[in-house]
């Protein structure tokens, strides 16, 4: 570890291609969790009822069994189809075996992850907290392509981040006093709960998802209460303008639900690189002060 300190950009490189790699493994996270998830509640419902008669899925899925493989054909992927970003260039884009085309999504999940990692690493330096923050920026991407895909954020994932947050708050490698982290759980999980509750009462529906408040109360977990009302502005901002473009490209009403947590996701890292020169730019461009 000693040899960041001394070449700094050595931890860029090695953050970013650490990202690279991970950024593929999200691939698989992304794509195969709600799956697992979907697996893990039918055999909870054909246990808890058994008097509906509901088949227990036979399907076994984790995030390593089995092997990757073409969703057209079944073929299993190769290995060397399996190097991130560079195999998908070199088979332009399809299937080695069938032609099918691979979407671009899987490169460009790759590229985000390593960009990111490598941001970070650059920005913050070599620390514990800055390999925390990468894990926790991969925690997000993760979250945020499920909640696209799905309308899902996974307890699995959340909720380790939330708990994580207080832990190296804990254990000091986090600036963050641990205070201010079980204060941003706490705050941030009631802030959005008192909006859901709210928002029912008066119109008797359901305005989102019970993992929107993990997901607020873990970036108040990592980040502090102090970066809660920043992080719902910048979401509420970001959520209200890219909602009504992909609505309106949609072509669907305005009552037509769309994934929040992405915009949380977005938020929430964009405070934590830029949220003290976005307030002290609002304080001094727009109040004066």
């Amino acid at each position: 570890m000693e040899v960041f300190l001394y070449y700094p950009w050595l931890f860029v490189v090695f953050a970013t291609i650490f990202g690279l790699i991970v950024g593929s493994f999200l691939n698989v996270v992304i794509y195969r969790l709600p799956k697992i998830m979907e697996i893990e509640w039918r055999h909870e419902c054909a246990e808890s009822f058994p008097e509906y008669k509901i088949q227990a899925p036979t399907e076994k899925l984790t995030l390593s069994v089995p092997r990757s493989s073409c969703q057209q054909c079944g073929t299993p992927i190769r290995v060397r189809d399996n190097i991130p970003v560079i195999s998908w260039l070199l088979l332009k884009g399809k299937c080695h075996n069938c032609q099918s085309s691979i979407s671009v999504r899987y490169p460009l999940i790759e590229l985000l992850t390593a960009l990111c990692s490598g941001f970070l690493a650059f920005y913050f330096g070599f620390s514990y907290f800055t390999i925390a923050l990468i894990f926790f920026t991969f925690v997000l991407i993760a979250a945020t392509f499920i909640d696209l895909d799905t309308m899902l954020l996974p307890d699995q994932l959340t909720l380790p981040l939330m708990w994580s947050g207080i832990a190296l708050a804990l254990t000091g490698i986090s600036p963050i006093s641990l205070q201010d982290a079980v204060i941003g759980a706490i705050a941030g999980y009631l802030c959005l709960w008192s909006v859901y509750w709210g928002f029912k009462l008066l119109t008797g529906k359901e305005g989102m998802g019970y993992g929107d408040f993990k997901l607020l109360a873990a970036l108040g977990a990592w980040l502090g209460w102090q970066s809660l009302p920043m992080i719902i502005l910048l979401s509420s901002i970001v959520g209200i303008i890219f909602g009504l473009i992909q609505l309106r490209l949609q072509k669907q009403g305005i009552e037509k639900a769309f994934p929040f947590g992405p915009y949380l996701a977005i938020a929430g890292w964009v405070s934590l690189i830029w949220g003290e020169q976005i307030l002290n730019w609002y304080f001094t461009s727009i109040l004066g002060v």
